[in-house]
């Protein structure tokens, strides 16, 4: 099987006059002034504005409009049935996506497999604006999950497509910073919708609600188009029948992989490190509402700090970017560890109010975006490029298995002790712990 990396860069128009872009010096991507993001980059980007679209709507609204029709049918056990279709979502892309990974590292494959994890998404969103049922409803939910999460994978993955190492810490973080504060305009109209469209339009808030998963599959289809148009593959292997020949040697590939990572003790310690800290990380942002409601915060207030969570991530995750190619994306992931750390301590000794969990979702933005962004970069500058999608599989395993440590640390605490606060606090143990192997680890970037 041959490894191949496309040479992209417009050499031609380089040597025609002054104006024209000349390569970088890997020959793959052309120079951009400082400051200035190439119309590839912003293509890629604006995919992050689409899809989070969904994902705050599936964060605020839907486990509500869930609730709602399972409390009609009589069931009980909201909390339990909520949890286990994101763990079955969760479960079925931490599988599927290493084996897919790997196929899709051949030529003219990651294209086709984005495009069929998106349209599933869309296309379930749609879904859950018909009038279901609670058990339908769950399923149409969770197959547009898997739809959103398949495509952030191979998304993840174009990034080491769209632009080079130097920008590589620059252009994911406004990824996710546009991602930020795109998602909210939707949102807002959703809400809008939600709660003044019975007055308005006569209808009833259910069915408000799924006017909302319309409105989000709508923005998420067209925050998508720029990238589908202009995506180019730089990065592949090649073979004499691409798809055959990369079905059989998947399983072969897959474990070639794990044997290079368990080999490469850099990469190896930073996979388990990032498996810690993004743990920590998702339990504190899937934790904190509930931990809020436990408190007897106002549910508007809740949503209100969601929403300057969204705001204050967009600044901040742009100048963690920036400060990542003044200081190193490895030094910046560790000091919002560190930062993460004191989080948590605030929340477990502190947080009482209503005003101090706004200061609560005014810190965990100034962090939030930073280190998701800096942690997808990063592993981009340090795995072979060549086999990017099925490295990204492994990533996207540890990403999604790390939902569930966390909260269960925190829910066993809890229950154990009889304390919130303690289960709050035993978060720390997985950033603690992630600390130690990033600091262990040698950083294969630094210079």
């Amino acid at each position: 099987m041959e490894q191949h990396t496309q040479n992209t860069g417009n050499l031609a128009g380089a040597l025609k006059g002054q104006d024209a872009p000349e390569a970088l010096s890997t020959g793959e991507f052309p120079v951009q002034p400082a400051g200035r993001l190439t119309p590839r980059e912003k293509q890629w980007i604006v995919y992050d504005v689409g899809n989070s679209a969904f994902v705050l709507l599936s964060t605020a609204v839907v486990p509500i409009y869930a609730n709602s029709l399972l409390e009609a049918a009589g069931q009980d056990n909201i909390v339990s049935t909520w949890g286990y279709a994101q763990t079955v979502a969760s479960l079925v892309i931490a599988l599927l996506m290493p084996i897919l990974g790997s196929i899709a590292d051949v030529q003219g494959m990651k294209i086709k497999f984005f495009l069929g994890f998106f349209l599933t998404g869309v296309v379930m969103c749609l879904g859950m604006s018909l009038p279901l049922g609670w058990l339908a409803f769950l399923i149409v939910y969770v197959l547009a999950t898997i739809g959103l999460n398949g495509s952030l994978t191979f998304y993840d993955s174009m990034l080491i497509d769209t632009t080079s190492n130097e920008r590589m810490d620059k252009v994911s973080s406004h990824g996710y910073a546009w991602g930020y504060v795109g998602s909210t305009i939707p949102f807002i109209v959703c809400i809008a919708v939600i709660f003044g469209g019975p007055a308005l339009l006569g209808l009833d808030t259910a069915a408000c609600t799924r006017i909302s998963f319309l409105i989000t599959a709508l923005w998420w289809v067209a925050f998508t188009v720029p990238l589908l148009r202009s995506y180019r593959q730089v990065h592949y292997r090649t073979t004499a029948d691409h798809t055959a020949e990369a079905v059989r040697g998947t399983f072969r590939e897959l474990a070639g992989t794990f044997r290079r990572i368990a080999r490469d003790r850099s990469l190896l310690l930073f996979m388990i490190a990032f498996f810690f800290y993004i743990d920590a990380v998702n339990t504190v942002i899937s934790m904190s509402t509930s931990y809020g409601t436990q408190l007897g915060i106002d549910s508007t207030q809740l949503v209100i700090a969601l929403l300057v969570t969204q705001f204050v991530a967009f600044p901040c995750a742009i100048l963690y970017g920036r400060l990542a190619g003044r200081f190193g994306a490895k030094r910046m992931i560790v000091i919002a560890v560190i930062a993460y750390l004191g989080i948590v301590m605030f929340a477990a000794f502190f947080l009482k109010t209503a005003v101090e969990f706004w200061i609560l979702a005014i810190l965990v933005g100034m962090f939030q975006g930073g280190i998701q962004a800096l942690s997808r970069s990063y592993y981009g500058k340090i795995i072979p490029k060549d086999h990017a999608n099925e490295y990204y599989g492994f990533y996207d395993i540890f990403g999604k298995t790390a939902s569930v440590l966390g909260t269960f640390l925190v829910a066993t605490t809890t229950a154990v002790t009889g304390n919130a606060s303690a289960g709050v606090l035993s978060i720390a143990v997985l950033l603690v712990a992630a600390l130690v192997l990033l600091l262990v680890q040698k950083d294969p970037t630094a210079r």
